[in-house]
């Protein structure tokens, strides 16, 4: 995650916000801690600008985080990501807080007690450090009204693929040539490993997403399209197969559509099992049916890595 999360922290800190520097300058806040932290609607994690080698589960897998009257909440997801959307913008409830002196000392529903030293960078900056494990986040504050919530949703959209157990195919179009995804009707995208991973399924009308076998696998991509931010590029890359590429849209928080050049024909799916990041230190995950994920599936969920170079075997012959 600390190479992801993503431009965001590049593009809009760097133009809206003072970038802190291995010289961090501290201010002495005017105002009480609470204040301070009351004082924006919305903090985002700049994950990028994170310095020390440990990390606080919590906040690795947070976009945003608020601070309500001694409620936490956190935007964790991207379904559901909007000023309309869950909680209404605020994210879900994911903890308690008390903020005295400079000390910040969180009660984290999963996660449990965290504690920060907090130091005042600018006057929309701020520096959690964790003494327990050496390592500073740097928040910067926004209101509401001006925080943009479709960059952060766009410029993240590899980690939305992955927020369903499985995206099932739900319409063809009837224009477009015939071609071999026609008989692709589940995909997965992993958060796991290398965090590029797929898996496809020929499975028809399968109803719990758990009971899907996995016909292939792959590594995926995604990529920008110029003067459209909106739309990406989709490229699966089949072992021991041809690369499928796709111009890849979002239709609402559930449905995508991916409109294969080749062959000129349009599909879209659906998402099922929807997967709400409230992860724990042993990295799982809690499903929208309240069920825990496996931590093959969602550990290191934003934590970007190389692509490996071993090879991966097709699981059906």
């Amino acid at each position: 995650m600390k190479t992801l999360k993503l431009l965001f922290g590049f593009a809009l800190a760097a133009t809206i916000l003072t970038s802190c520097s291995t010289n961090t300058v501290h201010e002495e806040p005017a105002i009480s801690l609470n204040q301070l932290l009351g004082s924006y609607d919305l903090w985002y994690v700049d994950i990028n600008q994170t310095a020390g080698y440990g990390e606080t589960p919590f906040l690795q897998i947070a976009f945003t985080l608020s601070f309500k009257n001694g409620v936490l909440f956190a935007n964790n997801n991207l379904v559901g990501f909007g000023p309309n959307g869950q909680g209404n913008g605020y994210g879900i409830d994911v903890g308690e807080y008390d903020a005295y002196e400079m000390t910040l000392d969180v009660y984290h529903d999963l996660d449990g007690y965290q504690t920060f030293d907090v130091y005042q960078v600018d006057f929309d900056t701020i520096e959690l450090y964790n003494p327990f494990n050496d390592t500073s986040y740097f928040l910067h504050g926004y209101q509401k009204s001006a925080f943009d919530y479709d960059f952060v949703f766009y410029d993240n959209i590899h980690f939305f693929l992955q927020e369903y157990n499985a995206w099932e195919k739900t319409y063809t179009s009837q224009m477009g040539a015939l071609n071999e995804f026609d008989s692709e009707n589940y995909l997965q995208f992993l958060a796991g490993g290398n965090d590029s991973e797929f898996r496809s399924s020929q499975d028809y009308n399968i109803s719990n997403p758990n009971d899907i076998y996995w016909d292939y696998t792959g590594v995926y991509g995604v990529g920008n399209i110029t003067g459209n931010t909106h739309l990406k590029t989709l490229t699966l890359d089949y072992d021991y197969f041809d690369n499928e590429f796709f111009e890849l849209s979002v239709l609402n928080d559930q449905v995508i559509k991916l409109y294969h050049a080749n062959s000129g024909t349009t599909y879209e799916f659906t998402g099922r099992g929807y997967i709400q990041y409230m992860r724990n230190a042993e990295a799982k995950g809690v499903e929208n049916d309240g069920k825990t994920k496996s931590s093959e599936i969602l550990k290191k969920r934003k934590q970007k890595t190389a692509k490996k170079d071993n090879p991966r075997v097709n699981k059906r012959n």
